[in-house]
């Protein structure tokens, strides 16, 4: 699996998809100085409790909202490269018509159950469930090694299928969320031809008023097809590379986890606006992915990706 489709579904959502449940802090939060004012004030001379935070603050998580941003990342040139690239990283992350959007990799996966704002901690694991789209591009362009590079340029694949998890809140603290869940998908531009399934667990937390953590382990299953157009070395390959035949097949391709630190520029995550975002993750090839010459003669099993964005969300 290309590391450059590890970043996009981390990189710079940063938990802002499920902003909406951060409404339920500033409430908490504006409740709790209420009680606390209440019980010490002087019934001659009560003093002025001071306002809450975020206490005027219009939320922008209603309905529809959307999340726009740019950054740079840092990632191998092509799965198994241990050259590095700078790449650009969009996104586009929201909620409209009660449908939820996030970000996948190079593309995108809607939340048929996308829940309505809440002013309060949920209740309730809740299950999200739709179509999920990646767009792979795996030593289509930017091929860094000389070496592999005349094994020659592959056909980008746009990757279709279904996502399935199981969010769960309130797992350590008010206001956070487990998700459990796995993906399903088949390219369908005749590229690749396969099918990959990628099993993910992801935690998301705020942290104080301004930060937002999330982190996500996964995993990557692909089949003979998948392995065999990425991975394989054709005698045509081989002579026109000086690297040894390979034969490439399917089964576990990658672990790998990440982690996203998100800043909110005026600590208030209610009312949008601009927010900076870093990334960071490591993924460990496996099987015939890191077997194959491309990656352990001319390459290194071991990804890292490294990035920093920019985001405004209305």
């Amino acid at each position: 699996m290309n590391p450059r489709t590890l970043v996009a579904p981390l990189a710079l959502a940063t938990g802002l998809v499920a902003a909406p449940a951060f409404a339920g802090e500033a409430e908490a939060e504006a409740e709790a100085e209420a009680v606390v004012a209440a019980e010490e004030a002087q019934p001659a001379a009560p003093a002025p409790a001071a306002p809450p935070p975020f206490a005027f603050a219009k939320p922008v998580f209603d309905k529809t909202w959307a999340t726009i941003g740019l950054g740079v990342g840092m990632v191998p040139s092509y799965a198994g490269s241990d050259d590095y690239i700078a790449f650009p990283l969009p996104l586009i992350a929201g909620r409209v018509g009660g449908v939820g959007i996030a970000p996948n990799g190079p593309g995108f996966v809607l939340d048929l159950n996308s829940p309505k704002p809440a002013m309060g901690p949920r209740k309730g694991a809740r299950i999200a469930f739709g179509p999920a789209f990646r767009f792979r591009n795996d030593r289509n362009n930017r091929i860094s090694d000389e070496v592999v590079a005349r094994a020659g340029k592959l056909d980008a694949a746009l990757e279709v299928g279904g996502n399935l998890a199981v969010n769960i809140p309130n797992v350590v603290k008010p206001f956070d969320q487990l998700g459990i869940g796995v993906q399903a998908r088949r390219d369908v531009l005749g590229a690749h031809g396969g099918w990959v399934i990628e099993p993910q667990v992801s935690y998301r937390a705020l942290l104080g008023k301004g930060f937002t953590l999330q982190a996500q382990a996964s995993a990557e299953f692909v089949d003979d097809s998948f392995a065999d157009y990425y991975f394989t070395v054709s005698p045509a390959q081989a002579a026109a590379t000086g690297l040894a035949q390979y034969r490439a097949d399917g089964g576990l391709n990658r672990v790998g986890t990440t982690a996203i630190l998100a800043y909110d520029l005026d600590r208030n995550p209610l009312n949008g606006g601009w927010s900076l975002n870093g990334v960071g993750g490591y993924s460990r090839l496996i099987g015939d992915s890191a077997d194959t010459p491309y990656t352990s003669v001319r390459g290194d099993a071991n990804q890292f990706i490294l990035g920093l964005g920019v985001a405004y969300t209305f």
